[in-house]
């Protein structure tokens, strides 16, 4: 839901960008070379040479790109839209730039007013490579015409360049800062909302105690040891693994604090809590993206695992993490039909479990970590942030 929502964003930041450009671009271009040459800097001489043909390319080229937008945005790829525009606006107006000028006796006088709005307009992306390469492209478009015509009045437009993309960049960062610390209150009542669920859980099955934040903690780490995750994602994976078991809410009470073996009709009572769980938060925007870590953290490497019997790498990769700790932690915290078992016979189990209930790759990993993870158990207060690699 949360990439949905940033899509359509980009989405109509992009058509809005579109519409300014090319109104902004073609009304001056009309301005310019109809209205300009009646001025007595206007070189008309420059009209016979290969520039004037070149018009036809360049506006045949801006106006090939409208299309090709549209068929972009259409098939969700938006992001390309910006930067596949400026492109052909830079090669298509340094070559024109260079046409006119290269053969003529007036001084460098040339430029569209539509860089100014795609400067300033740039911040509103949020995306400092963006602005970047708008930045860079005008300022080596300039650079490239003063080369070839050799003519010092360029450094005119690259001055006003320079103090408008300061400008931009001001604002960018005052977006950014904004954008972070909305982010960063979302996630402060985001993670007092889940917690709070854990809390009422915890209720009902006073033996899980911790267990929720202790699970989040060994995953978060293992996630985070892998290297396949950026922060964010990490981030909105450490509230999927607080929420790992809220299914249980549904299950009775004499099921789940039962002190004996369960039946085979209570097990398989005990065994609809992912499903369950993963309904109640598909809705939920920051957590629904991992909904797999909630249905499918009870899979099995060997397929004999639920509520699907997915096996192997068909179990989704952060549920398979999810299940190597929901393991680890049920087995050193105490239980209402046993004890807790000590950390090293606990290791021995997962490593037993090797190829059979776990993914072979994670588990040796899990022998690399291993001592963070006691380490964390030892350490664990309830209620305290232990994702480890902090906020994102």
């Amino acid at each position: 839901m949360k990439k949905t929502s940033l899509l359509l964003e980009e989405k109509r930041s992009t058509i809005l960008f579109l519409w300014l450009f090319y109104v902004v671009f073609f009304v001056y271009e009309i301005f310019y070379n109809n209205l300009f040459p009646t001025f007595p800097w206007s070189d008309v001489n420059t009209k016979s040479t290969v520039w004037y043909d070149f018009l036809f390319v360049k506006f045949g080229v801006m106006i090939a790109v409208v299309p090709l937008s549209i068929y972009l945005i259409k098939i969700e790829k938006t992001e390309s839209v910006k930067y596949i525009l400026f492109f052909c606006y830079f090669l298509t107006n340094l070559f024109s730039d260079i046409f006119y000028y290269k053969d003529s006796t007036l001084p460098y006088t040339s430029g569209n007013m539509v860089e100014l709005v795609v400067i300033l307009f740039s911040p509103i992306f949020v995306s400092k490579k963006f602005t970047y390469y708008i930045t860079l492209g005008l300022l080596l478009k300039y650079v490239l015409v003063g080369v070839f015509i050799r003519d010092i009045l360029v450094l005119f437009p690259i001055s006003i360049l320079i103090v408008l993309s300061f400008i931009s960049f001001i604002l960018l960062h005052r977006f950014l800062n904004y954008i972070k610390a909305l982010k960063y209150s979302y996630d402060e009542q985001l993670e007092g909302i889940v917690k709070g669920v854990i809390a009422t859980l915890e209720l009902k099955d006073p033996y899980t105690r911790g267990h929720s934040e202790r699970v989040a903690a060994y995953a978060m780490n293992m996630a985070e040891a892998t290297g396949r995750f950026k922060p964010a994602e990490l981030n909105n994976f450490y509230y999927a693994c607080l929420l790992h078991d809220i299914g249980k809410v549904s299950i009775p009470d004499s099921i789940l604090t039962k002190p004996g073996m369960l039946t085979n009709e209570e097990f398989d009572i005990i065994k609809t809590h992912p499903v369950v769980g993963a309904e109640a938060i598909r809705d939920v925007e920051g957590i629904a993206d991992n909904i797999d870590v909630i249905y499918h953290h009870h899979e099995r490497w060997d397929g004999k695992g639920y509520p699907d019997g997915l096996a192997e790498d068909d179990i989704p990769f952060l549920a398979r993490v999810t299940a190597v700790a929901d393991a680890f932690d049920a087995m050193t915290s105490s239980r209402s039909y046993r004890p807790a078992l000590e950390f090293e016979v606990a290791y021995q189990r997962i490593l037993d479990g090797q190829g059979s209930q776990f993914d072979p790759q994670l588990i040796k990993l899990f022998k690399q970590i291993y001592p963070q993870w006691v380490n964390i158990s030892k350490t664990y207060l309830k209620g305290m942030d232990m994702r480890g690699g902090g906020k994102a």
